[in-house]
Order: structure tokens, then sequence, then C-alpha cells
């Protein structure tokens, strides 16, 4: 009985912690209403409805087109149907983080990931990594990784690859140079950062630790998925 009673009481106490938690978001849903309503002369129902009438239309907006490229890509490849089911795991952020990309060069990364990583014949596995690495980078961070590694992979990953000329274009290092590197812009060096967070790049370090943006080395996690989420 006493057990019974636990039950009954955690049973309780969780329906309450969720009652909480969708009632703190009916709060900041009014209270967001209330501050649309201020600037366009209305109600505060008639702000939440704009508010969420104008969030269901850009995510369906994005879902269509979503759906558009990738049916595009498939046919530009000469794809079949998708052939290779993607674990619900994988497949539930992966179309949740799609269908909320604003960017439409990021979004064309995301409709690849799923057309290759969803037909057998392109050998490509959808990695979890994957997914958490394209949620994370810019489009200029996506333009930069497509410049790194058009380069060859097995050349660059030792001898480096010159940052100052992206995100345009990268080189491959020399030796010996006859000048030094020179920096690229302050944006680029942000981007490298990020890239090197999420281990899709390696940067290189100074004797005290310092980093250094004139060269970097590319990844094997960053090389697979460049091609991942490439035509």
């Amino acid at each position: 009985m006493s057990e019974e009673l636990e039950s009954i009481k955690e049973t309780a106490k969780a329906t309450q912690e969720v009652a909480k938690t969708a009632s703190k978001a009916i709060d900041a849903g009014r209270e967001m209403g209330g501050f649309v309503s201020r600037f366009i002369s209305g109600p505060l129902e008639q702000g939440v409805g704009i508010i969420e009438d104008k969030l269901k239309y850009i995510r369906w907006e994005r879902q269509q087109r979503l759906i558009r490229r990738a049916e595009e890509f498939l046919k530009n490849k000469g794809l079949p149907n998708p052939d290779n089911p993607i674990p619900l795991k994988n497949a539930v952020p992966l179309l949740e983080y799609a269908t909320l990309e604003e960017d439409d060069d990021l979004q064309d990364l995301w409709a690849y990931l799923l057309v290759n990583g969803s037909n057998i014949s392109t050998g490509i596995n959808i990695e979890r990594s994957f997914i958490e690495i394209l949620s994370q980078i810019s489009s200029l961070e996506a333009r930069i990784l497509k410049a790194v590694y058009a380069l060859p992979f097995e050349e660059t990953r030792h001898a480096g690859v010159v940052t100052q000329h992206l995100p345009e274009y990268a080189l491959a290092a020399e030796e010996k140079p006859e000048t030094p590197y020179e920096e690229p812009s302050h944006e680029v060096k942000m981007g490298l950062a990020n890239l090197a967070r999420i281990s899709c790049l390696k940067l290189s370090l100074t004797w005290g630790g310092g980093e250094i943006f004139t060269q970097i080395n590319p990844t094997l996690i960053g090389k697979e998925f460049v091609l991942a989420c490439s035509s």
C-alpha cells in the first residue's frame, strides 16, 4: 500500500512539473504577444496570433524549400528514391535543424546531407557528429571548409593550408615560403577558431600556447563532413 501511495505522490509531482512548464510557456507567449501588441495598436490576443502565424508560415516555407531542394538533388545526381533509412535518433534532429535553417546556402547543405545519407550508393552514413557540426557553423564557415577541403587531403593534412585568401580560396602551404604568410581577416579568424573548436580543422600553436591563424591543418572528420554535405 505504501508503495502505491509513493507512486501516486511521484506521479502527482511529475504532473505538477509539467503544468509549471506549460504555464511558463504560456506566460512567455503572452509576454511576447503583449510586447508586439504595443507596436501594432491591437489587443494581446492579436499580438500572440501574429507571432504564432508568422512562425508557422516561416517553418512551413522552409519545409517546402527543403523538400524541393532534396528532390532536385536526387534528380541531378541520378539517385533513386531513398533506400537507406535514417535512424530516428538522427532523422529527428536533422529534419528539425533543416526546417528551421533560414540561410539558403546552409539549408542546401542539410538537403545534401539528407540525400547522401539516405542512399546506399553514395556510401555515406549520417553520423550524429555531422548533424551537430552543421548546426553550429555559419555560411562563412561553410565556405571556408569548402575552400580548405577542395585541396588534396593527403597533401595538406601534413603540409598545412594557407589561410590569408579565405574564404575565396585556400593554398597548400610551402615548406619554406619566401615571405611570411599574412593573417586572414578578423571575421575569418573567428570562423577558423570555431571550426577548430568542433574539430573540422586544427590550428597551430605558438610555443607559449597562442593560436596561429596564418596556417591550419585539415582533419579527418572535417574531410568526411564536407564530403557528406557535398554534391
